[in-house]
C-alpha cells in the first residue's frame, strides 16, 4: 500500500473527515479536440470535481459503452497517444497542483511503453493513479510494483460478479480506492439498483480495506444521490461525455452544458451528504 503522500489518498481522507462524498467526473483525453482537454479539466475543477478521471484513447475499448466508444473514436481521429495524454496532465499541473488525476485505459498502450517507463513518465507528468481496465489484479504483479515504486495508486474495477478470490488480490495490490461497477452487463435501466448496490458495497467493504468509488449508470441527480449514500465517491462518465458529443463543434455551448451538468451532480451529492431527502 502506498503512503498518504499521494493526492488521491489525501483528498479522499479529507473529504471523509468532512462527511463528504467525492465527485469524480470522467472525460476522454483528446475529445472533442486535443487542444481543449486541459481547459475542460480546469472547468471540471471549478465546477466541483474532487478528482478527475481521464480516459486514454485506445482502438478497442471493450469495456466502454457506445457513448465513450464514440468519444474514443473522436480522439483517435487526432491520433491522441498515451504520450500526448501525459503531456496534457503535465500542462494541467502548471495551474493545478492539488486535484488528483487518474488515468483510465487499457493495457496495450501501457505495455507498449513498458511498465517501468510508463510509471516513471506518469509520475513525472503529475498522474496520481492508474486504472487499467483489462489488467486483472491477480496477474498484475510486475505492473503493480512499477506503479507503486513511482507513487501511483493502483485502482482496480470490481463488479457484482467479481469472485471473492479476486477481491483478496484487489485488497493486496490495490490502493487509492476501488472502482465499483454498479451495473451488470453493458447497460442497465439505472433504476431500482440502490438496494442491490448497497448489498454488494457492504460485502466489498468487508473484504477490501479501501474507499469505494461507484460508477457506471449514474446519469442524473437521482442516481447520483442514491449512490452518494452508499459509496465514498461517485464517478460520472457517459452523462458528461454525451454532452461533448452533442456540443462537439460549439466550444462555448459545451463548456456551459458541462458546467450545468456538474452542478446537478454536485448538488445531488451534497443533499445526500447532508441527509436530505
Amino acid at each position: 500500500m502506498s503512503g498518504s503522500s499521494n493526492r488521491i489518498a489525501q483528498r479522499l481522507t479529507e473529504l471523509k473527515q468532512q462527511n463528504k462524498t467525492a465527485l469524480i467526473p470522467y472525460i476522454t483525453a483528446g475529445d472533442p479536440h486535443p487542444d481543449l482537454t486541459v481547459e475542460l479539466m480546469q472547468l471540471l475543477v471549478t465546477q466541483g470535481a474532487d478528482l478527475i478521471e481521464l480516459g486514454v484513447p485506445f482502438s478497442d475499448p471493450m469495456a466502454d459503452g457506445p457513448v465513450i466508444q464514440k468519444a474514443v473514436e473522436r480522439a483517435l481521429a487526432y491520433h491522441v497517444s498515451l504520450k500526448q495524454v501525459l503531456a496534457m496532465v503535465s500542462a494541467f499541473r502548471k495551474t493545478d497542483t492539488d486535484t488528483p488525476v487518474i488515468l483510465m485505459g487499457y493495457l496495450n498502450p501501457v505495455e507498449a511503453m513498458g511498465f517501468e517507463s510508463f510509471a516513471q513518465q506518469a509520475q513525472a507528468a503529475g498522474v496520481d493513479g492508474v486504472l487499467t481496465v483489462d489488467m486483472p489484479p491477480e496477474e498484475s504483479d510486475g505492473y503493480a510494483q512499477s506503479l507503486q515504486a513511482h507513487c501511483l495508486e493502483r485502482i482496480f474495477l470490481v463488479s457484482p460478479t467479481t469472485p471473492e478470490s479476486r477481491l483478496d488480490a484487489v485488497n493486496q495490490l490495490g490502493s487509492g480506492f476501488v472502482y465499483y461497477v454498479s451495473l451488470k452487463g453493458v447497460t442497465g435501466k439505472g433504476t431500482a439498483i440502490a438496494a442491490d448496490v448497497a448489498t454488494h458495497v457492504d460485502t466489498l467493504k468487508k473484504k477490501v480495506n479501501l474507499p469505494v468509488g461507484i460508477g457506471f449508470g449514474i446519469r442524473d441527480a437521482a442516481s447520483a444521490y442514491s449512490m452518494a449514500k452508499l459509496g465514498d465517491a461517485v464517478i460520472i462518465g457517459s452523462a458528461l461525455v454525451s454532452l461533448v458529443d452533442t456540443y462537439q463543434t460549439d466550444e462555448q455551448a459545451l463548456k456551459s452544458a458541462l458546467a450545468d451538468q456538474m452542478q446537478v451532480f454536485k448538488q445531488a451529492i451534497a443533499r445526500a451528504d447532508q441527509g436530505e431527502e
